[in-house]
C-alpha cells in the first residue's frame, strides 16, 4: 500500500473509531485531525468535507460486510439459510447504527442513495452465486437471477431495515422471497426465526 492509501485509510480508521463513540454529528473535523496529528490542508488533500470522509467511513464497513457474506456463500450451509445467512451479513453491527443513522440527514440524501446502490452492487452477485447452487439442486426455479436478487434486497431493506415491521410484514415477504426464487412453500419459513433473533 502507498504511503497517501494508508494515510488516507488511517484517517478513515480514526472517523470510524470517534463516529462509534462520539456520533457523526459530535465529531468535529478539527478532533479527527487532532487525532490524526496532521495539518488541516493533510485532511482536506484526502477529503474535501467531513460529508465525504463519512461516506468512505462507510463504504469500509461495507467491505467489511461482504467479507462476512462470502464467508457465508463458501459455507457448508443449507442454501436457504445461506441466502438469510448473507443478507444479514450486509447490516451494520449494531453499535454501527450511529453512522448509519447519519445518512438518514436530508442534506445527505444523495449519498444515502449512492451508499445503498454500492450495498446492492456488492451483494448481488454473492447471492445470485448463492441462488445458481440452489437451482442445481432442485431447491429453486428461476430465471433473469440477478434481477431478481435485487428485488428481494430491495423489498428486504425497505422492510426491516428501521425496524419498523410486522408479523404480518414477514410473512408476506416470506410468501414473496419464495415466488421470487421459484421455491416450495416452507422452504425461506427459517427467516422468521433469524428475524426475531435479530431483534434480540
Amino acid at each position: 500500500m502507498k504511503k497517501g492509501e494508508k494515510r488516507k485509510l488511517e484517517l478513515v480508521q480514526i472517523a470510524y473509531r470517534m463516529f462509534l463513540t462520539k456520533g457523526y454529528e459530535n465529531t468535529s473535523v478539527d478532533e479527527i485531525i487532532e487525532e490524526a496529528g496532521i495539518a488541516k490542508g493533510t485532511f482536506y488533500y484526502y477529503f474535501e468535507s467531513k460529508e465525504l470522509l463519512l461516506e468512505e467511513v462507510i463504504c469500509m464497513m461495507i467491505n467489511k460486510e461482504a467479507e462476512a457474506a462470502t464467508a457465508v456463500l463458501k459455507s457448508d450451509l443449507p442454501i436457504p439459510v445461506k441466502i438469510t445467512g448473507i443478507i444479514m451479513s450486509l447490516q451494520p453491527e449494531k453499535e454501527e447504527f450511529t453512522i448509519e443513522e447519519a445518512l438518514l440527514n436530508p442534506e445527505n440524501a444523495l449519498m444515502h442513495k449512492k451508499i445503498k446502490q454500492k450495498l446492492y452492487d456488492v451483494a448481488t452477485p454473492i447471492l445470485s452465486e448463492v441462488v445458481e447452487e440452489g437451482i442445481k439442486e432442485g431447491i429453486f426455479d428461476c430465471t433473469n437471477i440477478p434481477e431478481r436478487v435485487k428485488m428481494m434486497l430491495l423489498v428486504s431493506s425497505e422492510t426491516f431495515d428501521e425496524g419498523q415491521f410486522t408479523e404480518k410484514d414477514i410473512e408476506v415477504f416470506i410468501d414473496l422471497t419464495e415466488k421470487l426464487l421459484g421455491a416450495k412453500k416452507g422452504t425461506m419459513e427459517f427467516v422468521r426465526d433469524m428475524i426475531a433473533r435479530g431483534e434480540r
